[in-house]
């Protein structure tokens, strides 16, 4: 009787987990939009017949049911503390937690990457600063794994290596190393991006090499507000959060941007506040993504332009270049055509170009248009 008891409980319990998570999943409302992942979320299809009978709808509903289970972000967080401390994986969907810092494995090196990035700039340079008396310049920033990783046992490739290929590759650009200036902490600890105040070394190394300097000298001003880094949201592990700190001074505060992307000149101030109540507070630099951007420094004493080709490392060390210019294009081809630039961006004034690159973009690089 006791057996015959616990097999119905059994069956009972799990038909009402079962059952009540699957009315559940069909009567909540959709969610949009996953905070925690900084993304939008897929919604079930629409119902009809002709969706069924093509297929369509089924196709659609096992993408988009995932994205709308119940409880997502619990379950997502109870796989990745059972995968790190249940079953000891080293990673969980590629993101690992080394030397207190939240990391995504980027392995192995890309040689087909490398090469197609080497076009892009080959590109750039034969059809806009070929003929420009411009001084062209090549600087590689490696990703926080080149800190953490292979001493705690992850696969990480030679960043030396990296950096040099991606040099052979641009024999036009003088190559700037700046590898020796860096360590792990001068990254965020749940993000991929570096700290704009552990890097003002890094942007003196890079406007001495380019025959210019500055000063120096910052206010450190941080934003009341925890800095979800995107491994953070993406690990599902509760780890301390980061805070963000952003950099002044004279030249910073009096300068304007003006951004191209959206089809019309807008001009505001070099930092954007209005993205403090957006997911990603790194947007602050310089919007985010945008496509071309233009910063004037009006304190500047001399004329002096600079072009800079970035990925989103650029947006954080922009602001500590224009001390060493009087004007300074900020240039992302993720989200404009490098066909395109002719009448976008000024090359016969350029008097530097610098093409500045993760090796988190480098290596995956088909992003570049």
């Amino acid at each position: 009787m006791k057996e015959k008891l616990k097999y119905i409980i059994t069956i009972v319990l799990s038909a009402a987990i079962i059952f009540g998570f699957s009315a559940w999943f069909l009567l909540k409302a959709p969610t949009e939009y996953s905070e925690s992942e900084r993304r939008a979320l897929k919604l079930l299809p629409d119902f009809s017949i002709e969706n069924v009978l093509s297929g369509k709808y089924m196709s659609e509903f096992e993408d988009a049911s995932p994205d709308q289970f119940p409880l997502r972000d619990l379950f997502r967080s109870i796989k990745a503390y059972a995968s790190e401390y249940l079953f000891f994986r080293m990673d969980n969907n590629k993101i690992f937690q080394a030397d207190s810092h939240l990391s995504k494995l980027e392995y192995p090196m890309k040689d087909d990457m490398i090469d197609y990035a080497g076009e892009k700039f080959s590109y750039i340079y034969e059809n806009y600063l070929k003929d420009t008396d411009a001084e062209i310049y090549l600087s590689v920033i490696p990703d926080k794994n080149c800190f953490i990783a292979e001493n705690n046992g992850y696969l990480a490739f030679d960043y030396d290596e990296f950096a040099n290929k991606m040099s052979e590759k641009t024999p036009f650009a003088q190559h700037i190393d700046i590898k020796p200036l860096l360590s792990a902490d001068d990254y965020y600890t749940t993000d991929t991006h570096w700290k704009q105040e552990s890097i003002t070394d890094i942007a003196m190394k890079l406007l001495n090499e380019m025959g210019t300097t500055g000063k120096g000298e910052y206010t450190e001003n941080v934003i009341d507000k925890p800095f979800y880094g995107v491994y953070y949201n993406q690990s599902g592990l509760k780890v301390p959060t980061d805070k963000l700190i952003y950099l002044t001074n004279d030249v910073i505060d009096s300068a304007v941007i003006t951004n191209y992307d959206t089809g019309k000149a807008v001009s505001k101030p070099v930092y954007d506040m209005t993205k403090v109540d957006t997911p990603d507070l790194y947007e602050v630099f310089l919007s985010g993504t945008v496509a071309v951007s233009v910063m004037e420094n009006t304190k500047a004493e001399e004329k002096r332009e600079l072009i800079l080709f970035r990925d989103s490392f650029g947006s954080s060390i922009a602001p500590l270049l224009l001390e060493g210019y009087s004007k300074v294009t900020v240039v992302d081809i993720r989200y404009i055509a490098s066909a395109a630039l002719r009448g976008v961006v000024d090359f016969e004034n350029a008097d530097d170009v610098l093409f500045l690159y993760s090796t988190v973009l480098l290596n995956n690089s088909v992003a570049m248009k």
